[in-house]
């Protein structure tokens, strides 16, 4: 609540650029850093902020990441809480050993399992969403549950988002819309990243260039946003140029 920055940054290399080793010396690339998947990074830069015992309660992204089964069970090898959003053809294990799609089983719910919640504070106040969740899996191990969670538009009910979720059993439905809603705060950081730290003003040719410029750009934020978050505090009015 009272700021947020960014803390880790990988460059992605298409097999384009890693097959061809010339090109990669020529830009500065190490012959010791291969070709790696998006994944690949998520799994990297998350390992990295376990390593360092980074304070952390979920982890959210969007279906690129949340579709991918294995992934899912990393982090659940790891106990990281997560809602992930993925597609609606996506597939799941039921409470009664079943393999069903997400959308299926979510269509089934009774009306009164819907309850209209906020998923958090946006550009124009509250964001409100009708949801639902639904147990999933055989069994749960070592105090967490699954579920499969289901965000519906107000506005227009056929509009309708999947997440698959991992949690503390103690987790409640709003717990599950907050921590889904949060994942606006990625592109907040952006926003902010690149408007006030020039994040995307560089021209820069080398990969140990393109790291330098980023780390000093997520620095730069970090500093800003922890002198704003002093300065309201302090009961200041901090005027904000999108006002």
């Amino acid at each position: 609540r009272r700021g947020r920055a960014l803390i880790d940054r990988e460059l992605y290399l298409p097999k384009s650029w890693t097959d061809d080793r010339e090109r990669c010396r020529a830009a500065g690339i190490p012959d010791n850093v291969p070709f790696a998947t998006k994944i690949e990074h998520f799994q990297a830069m998350l390992q990295r902020a376990l390593g360092a015992k980074v304070p952390f309660a979920w982890v959210t992204a969007d279906e690129a990441y949340g579709q991918v089964k294995r992934l899912r069970s990393w982090l659940e090898q790891r106990a990281v809480a997560h809602v992930l959003a993925t597609k609606v053809n996506d597939t799941v294990i039921t409470t009664r050993g079943a393999e069903v799609r997400v959308d299926a089983l979510v269509a089934g719910l009774s009306r009164q399992a819907w309850k209209r919640l906020s998923a958090g504070p946006g550009a124009h106040g509250q964001r409100f969403y009708d949801w639902a969740r639904v147990p999933i899996r055989i069994w749960w191990e070592n105090g967490f549950g699954h579920w499969v969670l289901a965000r519906r538009s107000v506005s227009n009910p056929t509009e309708i988002a999947y997440y698959v979720c991992y949690g503390p059993v103690s987790t409640r439905l709003r717990d599950l819309a907050r921590v889904a809603g949060a994942r606006w705060q990625v592109e907040e950081c952006f926003q902010a990243a690149k408007n006030e730290c020039g994040l995307d003003h560089y021209q820069v040719r080398r990969y140990d260039a393109w790291y330098r410029h980023i780390t000093l750009s997520m620095a730069a934020l970090a500093v800003l946003t922890a002198i704003r978050a002093q300065e309201l505090s302090k009961g200041a009015v901090i005027l904000d140029k999108s006002t």
